[in-house]
């Protein structure tokens, strides 16, 4: 049995305490959190966890094994470093820290304390995003030239982050795992129309080795809830509707190819012309279940086994490097910025 704290429960934090609490491999000993109101809530579904508006004796409670950290993003890093201080499994919300110099220091810290680091990029536990992965490993598209990825809705907004660190990190995460590597450079732009300063949309290009194009539109301010992602292969084309529960995933056996004739006059239709094939549709057969359980098996499991998990402390601080070069970007008015590798 793996007891956890849980610090904050918000907006996510209660999904994460119904997962982890009363089950055979887990059980939630405290949940801390600075408001009433919110342990009250708490309290009625959960008698048994003990509560408390100060982290500090969940933390230092030598029972505990692991501290779930969601909290608002700026305080990941104080929270997560207080409790690999005292020897605890950390797996905090993403994203992982606040800045590429706070996450660096939470991944030497788990080393050095040689505790376990996870970080929540759910859509990574995503049966179909787990699926798309084995496609383009199988190079069952071909080479990848582009991916679209949209991500909007009416709310939650945010004061304490902009829209590219709260809804874009789901689709850097996904972007990196796919492609199997970080953007070499980024350029984004936006508007802040609720809370001054904050980015309520974010639309922002990242390139990828290869020359691959990575297109992200991210909002709270949308009267759509989307989650959309359209990849482009050399053989096949690939789309990905979260919102979809039953057939997220279509495949299309469509291609473009360039056919070019030995014609005297290069400024002729024949000179090039090209030739679109239309294939089947594939619909494949999803697995049904909820990411946010799987992420907290594979976390418990990490945790059993002593196992480096799938979204660590290294991959959390790749997807930070994306957003800190995406906030540079934003600063400077939409200029192409380096990610620091």
């Amino acid at each position: 049995m793996i007891r956890l704290a849980v610090v904050g429960v918000g907006h996510w934090g209660p999904n994460l305490v119904r997962n982890f609490h009363n089950r055979p491999a887990s059980e939630v000993v405290w949940v801390a959190d600075r408001a009433e109101k919110r342990l009250d809530e708490i309290r009625k579904r959960f008698p048994d966890i003990r509560l408390s508006v100060d982290a500090e004796p969940a933390l230092a409670d030598p029972t505990v094994d692991a501290v779930v950290i969601a909290t608002p993003t700026g305080t990941h890093h104080v929270v997560a470093k207080r409790a690999l201080e005292l020897g605890k499994h950390v797996l905090v919300e993403k994203p992982l820290a606040h800045t590429v110099e706070a996450g660096r220091e939470l991944c030497a810290l788990a080393a050095a304390q040689k505790k376990l680091l996870m970080v929540g990029h759910v859509f990574l536990f995503n049966p179909a995003v787990r699926r798309v992965s084995e496609y383009l490993k199988a190079q069952e598209l071909g080479r990848v030239l582009y991916i679209s990825m949209v991500r909007t809705n009416l709310g939650p907004i945010r004061t304490d982050v902009n829209a590219a660190w709260d809804l874009a990190s789901h689709d850097i995460s996904v972007a990196n795992e796919w492609l199997g590597a970080v953007p070499q450079s980024v350029a984004a732009t936006g508007g802040s129309w609720i809370n001054p300063g904050v980015m309520d949309a974010v639309f922002a290009t990242l390139r990828y080795p290869g020359g691959v194009v990575v297109n992200l539109h991210a909002s709270w301010l949308n009267p759509r809830k989307v989650r959309d992602i359209t990849v482009v292969g050399e053989k096949k084309m690939l789309t990905f509707d979260d919102m979809n529960i039953t057939e997220p995933l279509r495949i299309y056996d469509k291609q473009v190819t360039d056919l070019r004739t030995n014609t005297a006059y290069a400024d002729t239709f024949a000179s090039f012309r090209s030739s679109i094939r239309e294939g089947d549709i594939l619909i494949p057969r999803m697995a049904t279940g909820e990411p946010l359980r799987a992420e907290c098996d594979h976390f418990l499991e990490s945790v059993r086994a002593n196992t480096q998990p799938r979204s660590d402390g290294n991959v959390g601080l790749a997807v930070v490097k994306v957003l800190e070069a995406l906030e540079r970007s934003l600063a400077g008015n939409g200029q192409s910025v380096e990610v620091e590798a």
